[in-house]
C-alpha cells in the first residue's frame, strides 16, 4: 500500500510539473503592476450592463493573472492572452440577456502596454470608434480577433483610417477584422501580403473592402483560410493571385458582387476543402474548372444565376460531402423541369419556399442528404406531382394536408426517417391514390391515421416507428372506426406497421389483399390469430402471395391457425415472444417447404417435434428456444440440407421484390449468448437453437451432417449421453458467428468434447452441466472463493496496524512526510535545469 501510496505522489508531481510549464491564469508571481493598470484603464472606458468584469477589482483580487479572460506566464506573471469574446446569439436562449451581455464603448490605446501579449480576442462584442493603431506595438501578438457582431449592430461600429499598424504584427497567425470598417484602407491587400509572412487565417467578412490592384508576388505561403465574404469585389479577375496560395483549404467569397462565369482560374487550387460562392450573381452554366478541384469537401453555390445541366466532371469530387444549389434555377428553366432528381448528392440546407414555381414538376428525389427544417406549403401547389422522396434527410416540422391539397396525381411519397410530424383531420379524404407510402420513424401517433382508408391501391406501406398507440377497431364496427388494413388490388404488397404502440386484437387481411410482406412486430397486439386472415380456415383463397410474416414480441395466444398453411409461398415466419401454445403442426413441413426462416422462440408451444417438419429442407434458422417441446431430437434432423450445405443458392441476403426496391429479411438469432440482428447477412447464417425445453435422450448422430451449422444451442433441456465425436468439426471455430461451446450443452446429462470425458469406456448417462435439480452438486470455483479473500488479507495487513497501533502510525506518515520532501526537491531540480 505504502508503494502504491508513493506511485501516486509522483505521478501528482510529475502533473504539477507539466501544468506548470503550460500557460496558467494561477500565476505564482502575479502580473506587473503597469500591465494590471493598463486593463483598469481598459476597463474604465467599458460599458458592463452585466457585470462581466466584476472580477477585475484590484482591492478584492489584486492579482489580475485571476481576473475573467486573462493569462498569465508562470515565470514572470506577464500576461499572455486577453479573451473578452461573447459567445454567438445560436447559443443564447435570452436574446435581453445577449444583448445586455455584449461589452460596449471604445477600445482604449493603453492595450498597446501588454508588450507580452500573443492572444487577443474582442469578438462578438459591440465596441465602436476608431481602432486604434497601437495595437501594432503589440509585436509578441500571434492571435488578433476584433470581430464584431452581427446580428444586432451594424457593421462598420469599429473603423481604422489605415492598415499601416499591421506591420509590427509580423508573428500574426491569426487575424479576423470582420465587420469593422475597412474602407479607408485602400493597400490591405498589399501590407497583408508583404507585413505579414506567418499568416495562417485571414478573415475579413464584411468589411466594405474593394479589389485594387491585383498581386504579382504573393507572400501568403502559410494561408490556409481566406475569408473576404460580403465585400464589394465586382470583378472576380482581379482576384487571380488567390490561385497562387498553395496552401489554402478554405475560401469564402459569397456575396461578394461578382459577375458573369465562374472563374477558370479556380481549377489551379489543389488543396482547396471548402469553396463557398454562394449570394453572387454568376451566370450562364456551372464552370467544369471547379469540378477539377478533386480534393473539395464542402462547396456552396446557392443564390446565383446558373443554369443548364450539372457536368458530368463532378463525379470527379470523390471527397465532395456537401454540395449547395438552393435557388440556381432560372425562373424560365422551372416552369420546364419534370424532374428535380438530387438522391445521395450529400445536399444541406433548406427546401426553398420557391417549389411553386416548379408547375410542371412530377417527380421530387432529394432523399439520402442532409436536408434539414420544414417541408414549405408550397408543395402542395404542385399539380402535376407523382413522385416524392425525401427520405433519410433532416427534414423537421409540421405536414398537413396542406402539404397535398392538389397532389391529384401522387402515386409515391416516401419521406421515412425524418423528424416530421403528421398532423391531418381525422375526416380528411386525400386527393390521391397511393401505390406507395412510406412514413416510417414519422410522428403520427398516437393516433390510427384513418385517412389510410381510402388508400385502395396500396403496394407498400410502411408506418414502423411513428409513435402510434391506438386500436385497430374489427371486421364488425359501424362507420366511423377503421375496419380493415387497406384494401389492395395488386398481386403483392408490402405492410409494415413494427415498432408502434398498437394494442386490441390483429387488423384483419382482407380477401382481396395480397401481401408479399406483413410485419406487425413489436406492438401490444393480442388475441388469437385465427381471425387474422380475414377468410374461412380451410379455404384456398387469401394471402397466396405471402412470403413473410413477423408477428413477434407481441401478446397473441391461442394456436398458430390452420389457414397459414395456404401460404405456400411463406419464407419467414416469426412467431417468436407471444404467449401462442399447443403442438407444432405437421403441416409446416408438408406444405410450407419454401420456408427459410422458422422463430418460435418465447412461447408456450408443446408436444413433440414430428418427423413431417423435417421436410423443410430449405431451413436456415430453425429456433424453438424457450418452449415446452419434449420427446427426442429428431434423427431426420439431417434432412435440412440447408444447413448441410456451406452456402445457400439466395446470395447473401433474402430480399423480397417490392415497388420501393427489394427489401432484405431480418431476424435476430442468439450467437455466444448474445441476441444478434441480420439482415444483409442472413443468408449466410445457419442455426439451430433448442435451448430451454424438455428434450430428452441422446444427441442425434445425424446432428454431425449439419456440416453447415454455424450455432447449435442445446442449453437447458434434459439430454443426457456422450456428445457426439465428430460435433465439434461441423462448427468453424474461427468464425465470427462461432456459437460452440460448454454453455450450449449447460443444464443437461452430457459427457465428451467440450465438455468433461465420459468416465469408463461404456458410460454414455454423463453428469449434468450446469444444471438446477435438488440435490445435484456443482463444482466450486475456488478462484472466485480466493479472490476476496486474499483481498480482505491483504489489505487489512496494511491497513490493520495502522488502526491498531498508533505508534505505526505516527511511523508511517512521518515516512510519508519524507518521501514527500524528497519528491518537491527532485521536482525543483527538474524546475532548474528545464
Amino acid at each position: 500500500m505504502a508503494i502504491i501510496i508513493l506511485l501516486v505522489l509522483i505521478i501528482l508531481a510529475i502533473a504539477d510539473v507539466n501544468s506548470n510549464n503550460e500557460i496558467s491564469s494561477n500565476s505564482y508571481s502575479g502580473c506587473p503592476e503597469n500591465e494590471k493598470q493598463a486593463l483598469l484603464v481598459f476597463k474604465e472606458g467599458l460599458i458592463d450592463d452585466a457585470n462581466r468584469l466584476a472580477s477585475w477589482d484590484p482591492h478584492h483580487h489584486p492579482d489580475c493573472c485571476i481576473w475573467f479572460g486573462v493569462v498569465c506566464g508562470n515565470r514572470t506573471g506577464h500576461i499572455l492572452s486577453l479573451n473578452l469574446s461573447f459567445p454567438p446569439l445560436d447559443d443564447i436562449v435570452d436574446v435581453d440577456s445577449y444583448l445586455m451581455s455584449m461589452l460596449k464603448g471604445k477600445i482604449n490605446p493603453c492595450l498597446s502596454n501588454l508588450k507580452h501579449l500573443r492572444y487577443l480576442d474582442l469578438s462578438n462584442n459591440a465596441f465602436e470608434g476608431l481602432l486604434p493603431y497601437q495595437l501594432g506595438n503589440l509585436s509578441n501578438l500571434e492571435s488578433l480577433n476584433l470581430r464584431g457582431e452581427d446580428k444586432f449592430n451594424e457593421a462598420g461600429l469599429l473603423y481604422v483610417e489605415n492598415l499601416q499598424w499591421l506591420s509590427g504584427l509580423s508573428l500574426l497567425k491569426h487575424l479576423d477584422l470582420s465587420l469593422v470598417d475597412l474602407s479607408r484602407a485602400s493597400n490591405w491587400l498589399q501590407l497583408v501580403n508583404t507585413r505579414l509572412p506567418s499568416l495562417e487565417e485571414l478573415h475579413l467578412s464584411n468589411c466594405f473592402l474593394q479589389l485594387g490592384r491585383p498581386l504579382l508576388n504573393v507572400n501568403l505561403s502559410t494561408l490556409a483560410v481566406l475569408d473576404l465574404s460580403y465585400n464589394f469585389f465586382t470583378n472576380q479577375m482581379n482576384l487571380g493571385w488567390v490561385s497562387k496560395l498553395n496552401s489554402l483549404v478554405v475560401l469564402n467569397l459569397a456575396g461578394s458582387d461578382f459577375h458573369g462565369p465562374i472563374p477558370d482560374f479556380l481549377q489551379n487550387m489543389t488543396s482547396l476543402r471548402h469553396l463557398d460562392l454562394s449570394y453572387n450573381n454568376f451566370k450562364s452554366s456551372i464552370s467544369c474548372a471547379i469540378f477539377n478541384i478533386s480534393t473539395l469537401n464542402e462547396l456552396y453555390l446557392s443564390w446565383n444565376d446558373l443554369e443548364g445541366k450539372l457536368p458530368r466532371a463532378v463525379g470527379k469530387l470523390c471527397n465532395l460531402r456537401s454540395i449547395f444549389l438552393s435557388s440556381i434555377l432560372s425562373n424560365c428553366s422551372s416552369h420546364r423541369f419534370e424532374s428535380l432528381a438530387f438522391a445521395s448528392c450529400q445536399l444541406s440546407g433548406q427546401l426553398t419556399d420557391q417549389l411553386e414555381h416548379f408547375k410542371n414538376l412530377k417527380e421530387l428525389s432529394l432523399n439520402d442528404n442532409s436536408i434539414f427544417g420544414p417541408i414549405p406549403t408550397s408543395l402542395g401547389k404542385l399539380a402535376n406531382l407523382e413522385k416524392v422522396e425525401i427520405y433519410n434527410n433532416l427534414l423537421e416540422g409540421v405536414v398537413s394536408e396542406k402539404h397535398f391539397a392538389n397532389h391529384t396525381k401522387l402515386r409515391f411519397f416516401e419521406g421515412s426517417d425524418n423528424s416530421l410530424v403528421l398532423r391531418a383531420n381525422p375526416y380528411w379524404v386525400p386527393p390521391f391514390q397511393l401505390r406507395l407510402l412510406g412514413l416510417r420513424s414519422l410522428h403520427i401517433g398516437p393516433s390510427f391515421p384513418l385517412w389510410l382508408r381510402s388508400q385502395k391501391h396500396l403496394e407498400y406501406l410502411d408506418i414502423s416507428n411513428s409513435t402510434i398507440s391506438d386500436t385497430i377497431p374489427s371486421c364488425n364496427q359501424m362507420y366511423g372506426q377503421f375496419s380493415y388494413l387497406p384494401q389492395t388490388s395488386n398481386d403483392s404488397c408490402i405492410l409494415d406497421l413494427s415498432f408502434n404502440n398498437f394494442s386490441g386484437p390483429l387488423p384483419q387481411i382482407s380477401m382481396g389483399s395480397n401481401p408479399s410482406m406483413i410485419d406487425l412486430s413489436n406492438n401490444y397486439f393480442l388475441g388469437p390469430l385465427f381471425h387474422f386472415l380475414c377468410f374461412q380456415l380451410n379455404a384456398i383463397i387469401g394471402t397466396r402471395k405471402l412470403q413473410s410474416l413477423h408477428l413477434h414480441n407481441n401478446k397473441l395466444h391461442g394456436e398458430i391457425p390452420l389457414s397459414l398453411k395456404n401460404c405456400r409461398e411463406l419464407v419467414a415466419i416469426n412467431l417468436g415472444k407471444n404467449e401462442l401454445d399447443g403442438d407444432l403442426p405437421g403441416w409446416l413441413g408438408q406444405d410450407l417447404t419454401n420456408l427459410i426462416i422458422l422463430i418460435l422462440r418465447s412461447n408456450k408451444f408443446g408436444g413433440s417435434i414430428r418427423d413431417h417438419l423435417c421436410a423443410l429442407t430449405s431451413l436456415h434458422i430453425f429456433d424453438l428456444a424457450d418452449n415446452n417441446f419434449f420427446g427426442s431430437i429428431p434423427r431426420c434432423i439431417s434432412n435440412f440440407t440447408a444447413m448441410v450445405r456451406g452456402n445457400g443458392s439466395w446470395g447473401n441476403a433474402i430480399l423480397y421484390a417490392a415497388i420501393a426496391g427489394p427489401l432484405s429479411e431480418s431476424a435476430s438469432v442468439v450467437m455466444k449468448g448474445q441476441l444478434l440482428e441480420y439482415d444483409s447477412t442472413l443468408n449466410l447464417v445457419k442455426v439451430l437453437d433448442f435451448s430451454r425445453n424438455k428434450f430428452s435422450g441422446k444427441i442425434p448422430h445425424e446432428v454431425t451432417s449439419l456440416q453447415g451449422l454455424q450455432s447449435l444451442n442445446l442449453f437447458q433441456n434434459h439430454l443426457s449421453g456422450k456428445i457426439p465425436e465428430n460435433i465439434s468439426g461441423i462448427i468453424p471455430t474461427s468464425s465470427q458467428l462461432e456459437s460452440f461451446n460448454e454453455s450450449c450443452y449447460a443444464g443437461n446429462h452430457l459427457c465428451g468434447s467440450p465438455l468433461k470425458d465420459c468416465k469408463g469406456s461404456g458410460n454414455e448417462h454423463g453428469v449434468r452441466t450446469g444444471g438446477r435439480g435438488i440435490g445435484e452438486g456443482q463444482e466450486v470455483n475456488w478462484f472466485y472463493v480466493s479472490m476476496p479473500l486474499g483481498f480482505v488479507s491483504g489489505f487489512w495487513c496494511v491497513l490493520g496496524p495502522l488502526v491498531i497501533s498508533r505508534q505505526w502510525r505516527i511511523m508511517y506518515f512521518r515516512f510519508l512526510e519524507q518521501m514527500w520532501w524528497k519528491v518537491c526537491d527532485f521536482v525543483a531540480k527538474i524546475k532548474f535545469f528545464f
